[in-house]
């Protein structure tokens, strides 16, 4: 099998080009390869595949080999892999995925290849049990959450996958190993969830740190990112366009009042190629 390892922001995947359909051992491969010291090691494990919706399809296996809906940094380095090996020819693409159905995205071209990706990320879901939670509300905003005897307070976000965003005191140096796992877990969250942690230095930016459902902590999340912007809106914490800064760099997220569309941008990056 042929592979390309790519990132974006440091989240990184395994990018398969040239399936007809998701293999019937994805889960598997994705296991193994993603394996950090006996396989490639990545986040995730991306095929790009053919789609009659969009010009191409995006499907993401996580690195315990569940399957991941979306994912704001896996569509940049697809949009990025289809352009530069010439496989499409435009700057404006859309690509499926399966929780946020065809995207569109936005090319930036330098010397031939793609420097940064605008992706529409769609529209925010925030109905407590369409994100989902078990608290019926149509936001859930600020809502008290219990771990092991430490209270938190989280607002959930749907960008057709789970986040829950948890604002604390220094998200740069909080411990992911100690409560992320657990918040993912918690019996709240039906699906498990995307937790990010959050320090708001101004209204045009954030610190944001993240334990990802499926994969642990990760250098960046995009999805996470579109969900951090939309939490502290609706916090009254930013305005509706900012930097989320992320432990691998940074992503320009806005949220656009009259359409209501969260649109992301940043870097992709291809690493390397190889077989496997």
């Amino acid at each position: 099998m042929e592979f390309t390892k790519m990132n974006g922001l440091g989240n990184d995947f395994i990018v398969v080009y040239g399936e007809e359909e998701l293999p019937s051992n994805a889960a598997e491969l994705a296991v193994r390869l993603c394996d950090r010291f006996f396989g490639i090691g990545a986040d995730g494990l991306v095929y790009i595949l053919p789609s009659n919706k969009a010009d191409f399809m995006m499907r993401i296996m996580n690195s315990d080999g569940s399957e991941a809906e979306q994912c704001g940094n896996a569509i940049r380095c697809v949009a990025k892999y289809v352009y530069d090996r010439k496989l499409i020819d435009k700057t404006e693409i859309t690509i499926e995925t399966l929780g946020a159905g065809a995207q569109q995205v936005q090319l930036t071209i330098q010397e031939g290849v793609v420097s940064t990706v605008r992706v529409n990320m769609g529209q925010p879901i925030l109905k407590g049990t369409e994100v989902p939670t078990t608290v019926d509300q149509e936001q859930v905003v600020n809502y008290p959450i219990e771990v092991n005897g430490r209270e938190f307070r989280f607002t959930a976000v749907s960008m057709g996958n789970p986040h829950c965003v948890i604002y604390v005191e220094d998200a740069v140096n909080f411990d992911l190993a100690e409560w992320g796992p657990k918040l993912e877990t918690h019996p709240m969250f039906p699906r498990k969830i995307n937790v990010e942690f959050v320090t708001v230095n101004s209204k045009n930016h954030a610190d944001m740190r993240v334990w990802e459902r499926g994969a642990g902590p990760t250098l960046a999340c995009g999805t996470g990112a579109c969900a951090t912007l939309v939490a502290s809106v609706l916090n009254g914490h930013t305005d509706r366009e900012a930097t989320i800064s992320l432990k691998g760099g940074d992503l320009f997220i806005e949220w656009n009042e009259s359409d209501n569309y969260i649109y992301m941008t940043g870097p992709a990056a291809e690493v390397f190629t190889g077989n496997v």
